[in-house]
């Protein structure tokens, strides 16, 4: 009976070599069967489509076989994707793996090691230059004849890495390509000048300079691959700063800048140029700061808006692209960070019928966002939701928006009292920045109108003492404002990377008020960095909230000589939940880091 039992036992996979040489299908799929890795539904499959297969395909092997969707043997679990099977690969041929982040690989460096023919050849694609070696990534591992050659040509070390071919294709295409436009930009440059563009360092040689036209074709190709990569890396702003010798691109991620790349000055000066063209803006101005907008595509298909800003500078024209990205200007409330206790009590604010909700941050603290999200939901087919916005920063079908201009005197005060005669029912006012502005806001609230707005405090109960500075009279401020909301943004950890520690471990102190205790349930992690956070260890951000509903006993404390101390005291007294207490439970939660919090907060009294 034993015998029988292990005669019927399946068995125990056979390792298989891979030949030496560019990857066969035959090969790749023998080995893959071999190391036991598929499910055994799916083992006919591969032999099949192996014995059909021509060895001469051009198309990689890995690429055949992830396109199989093949599930993994348990005790793995899940489908065997082009990155597993890259890494399984990586490990049979004992080359390092590795996942290309293209804002980490200088372009203009590593396109010139090789040619575009040679790289396409070879299947390889050069990502890093220094003193002493050339990181290589490669499709075919076990296809290295041209090491000893680019050795010789480079004189430094060759580190080959394997990397999925899809990616090497794709980046290949992308990083040759726009090397080629900043070279055919370049090589239409009359003269030995950088440009016509008035610069300091510039003037001596206007006489011999010549200008890259904004409609040539390299030009275009190299904003449209801008604009592309900014998409795909969840940029939120794209600056493009000239220099003295080589300009630089730089994109800010999760509200921080990395450079991305680099353009000689008189491309650089011709990119903006094509950048003004696209944003509508005097395209012979270059003296005077401008401001413009783009409506395009992304190349998932969603409508992207940008906002433009110029501004002169000693080497030229310095250009900011803010990218607003309509999934993430219109999040829910719970998508936002907010806890459910602050969700119900901020809908409870924005769903009266009158009265003034305020919303205080710094700039880049998600204020707009926050606006946008709540008029969203609030814009129902039953009212009238009109804005006085400088400037319209996200162009929403189910609201009336209105652009400040102040070259016709058309300001927020102006705007608000043309508003009151559109009969609206809810108004958002950009930002309260005068007195006459905030006279209007408290004239709508008080003629039966919502109003929504924002102020530059650094907390919620500041707000208050920031509108009895401008000059509105207490009275009208505790009739009026029905609640505070301060806010800011904290980067959150990378859910693939990062690591819990032992809570006895973290130094609660920073975030710990002496009279509050830590939350029931900790979690607290630390970053640790990986590709898919381009090894910062923070991926996204989420937002910190302090709601500050005004009551009656709140509003009873509202005087002329106002004590802010002792009215943040009675706040607390309420229920106050500060933006302390909102971090320190962000970091229980394991969603970001003591010092990530630290560094957004304001500064303790």
């Amino acid at each position: 009976m034993e015998q029988q039992a292990a005669h019927s036992a399946p068995s125990p996979p056979v390792p298989v070599a891979i030949a030496p040489g560019r990857l066969q299908f035959s090969n790749v799929a023998a080995a893959l069967l071999g190391d036991g890795l598929v499910a055994a539904h799916d083992q006919e499959r591969i032999r099949f489509s192996a014995q059909g297969a021509r060895n001469a395909s051009e198309v990689h092997p890995l690429v055949l076989l992830a396109n199989l969707k093949l599930a993994a043997a348990p005790p793995a679990s899940g489908e065997l994707g082009l990155e597993r099977l890259t890494e399984w690969l990586a490990a049979r041929t004992d080359t390092r793996y590795l996942r290309i982040d293209p804002t980490r690989v200088d372009v203009a460096g590593a396109t010139a090691v090789v040619s575009h023919a040679y790289a396409r050849r070879h299947r390889i694609l050069p990502l890093a230059v220094d003193a002493e070696r050339v990181l290589v990534a490669t499709s075919e591992p076990l296809a290295r004849d041209w090491v000893p050659d680019l050795q010789h040509l480079a004189r430094r070390r060759i580190d080959v890495v394997l990397v999925n071919p899809l990616d090497l294709h794709r980046y290949s295409m992308e990083f040759f390509g726009v090397t080629r436009s900043v070279r055919g930009a370049r090589g239409d440059v009359r003269g030995e000048g950088n440009g016509t563009l008035p610069s300091f360092e510039q003037l001596v040689e206007l006489g011999r300079a010549g200008d890259v036209n904004a409609d040539d074709h390299h030009v275009v190709s190299i904003v449209d691959w801008l604009l592309q990569y900014a998409y795909e890396q969840r940029a939120s702003d794209i600056h493009l700063e000239p220099r003295r010798d080589m300009g630089r691109v730089r994109f800010r991620i999760d509200g921080v800048l990395h450079k991305v790349f680099e353009l000689p000055p008189a491309v650089m000066t011709a990119v903006v140029s094509r950048i003004k063209v696209l944003g509508r803006m005097d395209l012979a101005e270059r003296r005077r700061p401008q401001d413009g907008r783009i409506k395009t595509r992304s190349p998932g298909g969603r409508e992207v808006e940008m906002r433009l800003s110029t501004m002169p500078t000693a080497f030229g024209e310095k250009c900011v692209m803010r990218i607003f990205d309509p999934d993430a200007a219109f999040k829910s409330i719970e998508q936002l960070g907010f806890s459910p206790e602050e969700a119900a009590g901020w809908n409870e604010l924005t769903t009266r019928p009158h009265g003034i909700v305020l919303v205080t941050g710094p700039t880049g603290s998600g204020k707009t966002t926050t606006l946008y999200s709540t008029l969203k939901r609030l814009a129902t087919p039953d009212v009238n939701v009109c804005t006085v916005e400088d400037p319209i920063e996200m162009i929403a079908p189910e609201f009336n928006q209105m652009q400040v201009q102040a070259n016709i005197d058309l300001d927020f005060a102006a705007g608000v009292r043309t508003l009151l005669r559109q009969d609206p029912d809810i108004i958002m006012i950009g930002e309260i920045r005068d007195l006459e502005t905030a006279q209007m806001a408290v004239q709508a609230a008080l003629t039966g109108h919502l109003v929504l707005s924002t102020l530059h405090t650094n907390d919620a109960p500041s707000a208050i003492t920031r509108l009895l500075d401008l000059g509105v009279p207490h009275y009208l401020i505790a009739s009026t404002v029905n609640g505070v909301l301060a806010q800011r943004l904290v980067r959150t950890l990378c859910p693939h990377c990062k690591r819990a520690d032992v809570p006895d471990d973290v130094d609660w102190a920073p975030l710990r008020d002496a009279d509050e205790a830590l939350p029931d349930a900790i979690h607290a992690c630390a970053p640790v960095g990986c590709l898919e956070c381009r090894r910062t260890g923070y991926m996204g951000r989420v937002g910190l909230y302090e709601l500050l509903p005004l009551g009656p006993t709140l509003r009873a404390r509202i005087t002329a000589d106002m004590d802010l101390a002792g009215f943040h005291r009675a706040a607390r007294g309420e229920g106050l939940r500060t933006l302390r207490r909102a971090g320190l439970e962000k970091v229980a939660a394991g969603l970001t880091t003591i010092e990530e919090v630290l560094s957004v907060l304001p500064p303790t009294e």
